[in-house]
């Protein structure tokens, strides 16, 4: 299976909708399986009370409550439908993660390959019965998750129309950026366990080595944040990748699946040239006359691999020369 590339936008569109046609752009041009923004009533997610992130607090300030900074930065639901006509325009796929009912409904009416279910809704039942309802595909990030919690959140999916191919797995640490040692690839080992259709990763940390390392480890999904500027205002675009970023994660991705092979171990059609080039054969070390012993003093092991193998060295000693040999002559049984 091709790795399955999500280019993150989220909310790095800060509420603007030209800003999120350009990452439209922007992801396609970088080679992005699917475009990925994120849909939310922002009354509907967010109550008065509740406290921003502590890495919030560090991008955006403490001025603002967390209601009124996603008030802010998300764009009206009126807005998706043309996004994601312009997506199909530009050749690349239109996907939305909804954080309420009221989007499930609106995103619904436009249609996606694959729903997208955020991590902290792993525990919200209402919202997931409701997916199940709408969707034929999901992909599931598992951050702040343990494994019963998770497939808690798999039998709630299931208990309708979907089936555990159908839902992706993304194994995910929900703090922005992430540090190397919180990653924890390996748990994808464990996300496989569950039987679902797949195993991906969405990736939080900076830079793109652990994403690509993923994929090398059998990620068949990777969702990666991207913004066309670090320095905007706004939660999310420190812990992002810059487009030209972006670009390289995806090359480098395409080359890991490229190099994976198919497991046996046997020569290529690349490397069989230099075969003969690379290994060695039997030759004399010095000028031997025919009816001579060949013995470990007059016969050697050198480049090129074309004549007798080394490896028939024990037969070879104590033969006897056919005919007279020129030094670093192949020897000839």
């Amino acid at each position: 299976m091709k790795t399955l590339i999500i280019a993150e936008a989220g909310v790095n569109h800060n509420g603007d909708y030209d800003l999120a046609l350009r990452m439209v752009d922007e992801a396609a041009a970088a080679g992005a399986d699917y475009v990925k923004f994120q849909t939310a009533v922002p009354e509907l997610v967010i109550s008065r009370f509740a406290p921003k992130a502590e890495y919030q607090k560090e991008t955006t300030g403490e001025a603002e409550s967390q209601l009124e900074m996603c008030r802010r930065i998300h764009m009206p639901l009126s807005a998706y439908k043309p996004l994601a006509e312009y997506c199909r325009e530009k050749g690349i796929g239109f996907m939305s993660t909804p954080f309420d009912l009221v989007s499930i409904d609106c995103l619904a009416e436009i249609g996606q390959d694959y729903w997208k279910i955020p991590s902290g809704e792993i525990t919200n039942l209402p919202y997931l019965r409701r997916i199940a309802e709408v969707a034929k595909k999901v992909i599931m990030s598992t951050g702040m998750s343990t494994l019963d919690e998770v497939e808690a959140a798999v039998k709630i999916l299931t208990a309708g129309a979907l089936t555990r191919d159908d839902i992706i797995l993304l194994h995910c640490t929900t703090q922005y950026p992430t540090p190397f040692e919180a990653v924890n690839l390996r748990a994808m080992e464990a996300l496989r366990s569950l039987g679902c259709g797949a195993v991906g990763y969405s990736d939080h940390t900076v830079g793109i080595t652990v994403p690509v390392a993923a994929v090398a480890m059998g990620a068949q999904v990777i969702e990666k944040h991207f913004t066309l500027d670090r320095n905007l205002p706004g939660p999310d675009h420190k812990a992002s990748l810059t487009p030209d970023e972006l670009s390289e994660m995806v090359t480098a991705i395409r080359r890991v699946e490229a190099s994976m092979g198919s497991g046996r171990k046997e020569v290529t059609d690349s490397e069989r040239p230099n075969i003969e080039v690379a290994r060695k054969s039997i030759v004399a070390a010095r000028a031997i006359k025919a009816g001579e012993i060949l013995t470990k003093e007059n016969i050697t092991i050198k480049r090129p691999g074309s004549g007798i193998s080394p490896m028939r060295w024990d037969k070879v000693i104590g033969l006897t020369a056919r005919r007279d040999f020129l030094p670093d002559e192949p020897i000839e049984l």
